[in-house]
């Protein structure tokens, strides 16, 4: 079992995929952290940018042996950028403009932080190689996180 947190503004009771952003690193779904202080920072910018609630950082349990044993639909990445995750990245963050969708349950890797998002925009207009773009990316700091896409997934998480 680990610990997995999702910062907000509000203590998050029942989870709505529904509740959602598209065009977010792994697509649309509930985005979780093993790393505290990482929801903790989320949360407080959660807050400021919504304008209301308190930064909260709800707890859940989560068996990680599901992630390879559980029948869900899995992908994890490295911890580090590879080609495959930049490639991911940038189809999820255009997906209302592409349609683009794919069908895990979870997915693991890191977190494309602003200046990710730059050169993910490089990328886009040609100025860069998907093989410098991953190359930058690696020099960034990137944290972990853990998407939960699917009904399936969200059944997978016990609040604590």
């Amino acid at each position: 079992m680990i610990a997995l947190y999702h910062g907000s503004n509000v203590a998050i009771d029942k989870i709505d995929l529904s509740k959602g952003l598209v065009d977010k690193d792994f697509g649309k779904g509930f985005y979780l952290t093993d790393i505290r202080s990482q929801a903790e920072e989320m949360a407080k910018r959660r807050a400021r940018i919504v304008g209301n609630g308190e930064p909260t950082v709800t707890a859940f349990s989560f068996d990680d042996s599901l992630l390879v044993y559980g029948g869900l639909n899995v992908k994890v990445f490295p911890d580090n950028p590879c080609e495959e995750w930049a490639e991911f990245v940038y189809a999820n963050r255009h997906s209302s403009e592409t349609g683009y969708h794919h069908y895990y349950d979870v997915v693991v890797g890191p977190v494309a932080n602003d200046g990710v998002a730059f050169q993910l925009e490089r990328y886009q207009e040609g100025l860069i190689d998907l093989a410098t773009l991953t190359r930058e990316l690696t020099f960034r700091k990137l944290n972990r996180q853990y998407f939960f896409g699917t009904e399936m997934a969200i059944k997978a998480l016990k609040r604590l």
